[in-house]
């Protein structure tokens, strides 16, 4: 039995954002996986009651719940618009609360600024500004999250989807900064492929305070299809001794809601049906598994 629990992003199936979520919780706990992560917000349009179900459901199955964020620039958190900085704040709190309600742990993604890159010049003076301000709204974060009990992490992601965070020693000087027990880093192999040197020389920087970890393909293909080095990545979590959660994120389906924002622009998988995606899942479980045992992380 493995220590890290091991996870898949809903819209691996979907396109959609907002889910049938039992029906998710049924087919990871037949597929053998532990976790079933998805995007946060659409949370605030399900009532406190509705939500505690949703938890009793996954507890009954043994699947755990984990939540991702990619920040609507609406409540951009780094934004020189001080009313937009204070909404976003508040949408994040209600967040956080909403996954206290859910007995959730961990809240993870493009937390600290608007998802994808802003309609005006960055360069370094305005980078800084842009780091300021999000610390600034984040230190508030951190006040509910810590009462809350819920760790927010900051994702490094590539240039094309922020111009904040890129690299883990970004992500460690933003945790700095913001200074919380609550603060958390999280990596993801796609984003790293793009902005590390080295990738595992980046997970073993961010060591023992990485507390939420992504696996992806260069393509955002299922892992094991592209060219990332895997023993390099589990190497290095096995490195630092990494025991918390490993959830991949591939996303193959052109068209609708996630196909657009994730910017999908050909198929990844062929003749994606249900069928062919499940099969799929139980191929990366598999793969997942044997780096795990291969690296003394089971």
């Amino acid at each position: 039995m493995t220590m890290n629990k091991l996870g898949i992003f809903v819209n691996y199936w979907t396109k959609k954002w907002n889910v049938d979520y039992r029906y998710y919780i049924d087919k990871l706990h037949n597929l053998g996986y532990d976790i079933l992560e998805f995007q946060a917000q659409p949370l605030l349009d399900i009532d406190d009651n509705e939500c505690r179900k949703i938890k009793k459901y996954a507890d009954e199955r043994g699947i755990k719940l984990s939540y991702s964020l990619g920040l609507n620039s609406r409540y951009d958190v780094s934004s020189p618009d001080k009313e937009v900085r204070a909404g976003g704040v508040i949408y994040l709190n209600d967040i956080v609360r909403k996954i206290a309600v859910m007995e959730g742990e961990l809240f993870s993604g493009v937390t600290y600024a608007g998802w994808g890159v802003p309609s005006y010049f960055i360069d370094e003076k305005e980078k800084e500004a842009l780091f300021c301000r999000s610390v600034e709204s984040m230190r508030q974060v951190m006040k509910v999250a810590e009462k809350e009990g819920v760790t927010v992490c900051c994702e490094a992601v590539n240039r094309f989807e922020s111009p904040l965070i890129n690299t883990a020693t970004e992500a460690i000087r933003y945790a700095d900064a913001v200074n919380s027990p609550n603060i958390g880093i999280h990596l993801d192999t796609y984003h790293m492929n793009v902005e590390e040197n080295n990738i595992g020389d980046a997970i073993r920087l961010v060591g023992k305070r990485l507390r939420h970890f992504h696996t992806g393909e260069n393509n955002r293909n299922i892992p094991g299809k592209g060219h990332i080095d895997w023993d390099e990545v589990f190497k290095a979590l096995g490195d630092i001794g990494y025991t918390r959660d490993i959830v991949s994120e591939p996303f193959l389906m052109m068209g609708d809601e996630v196909g657009y924002d994730i910017r999908v622009w050909r198929p990844i998988m062929d003749d994606p049906t249900e069928a062919r995606l499940d099969a799929g899942a139980k191929e990366l479980l598999e793969f997942t598994r044997k780096y795990l045992v291969k690296y003394n992380l089971s």
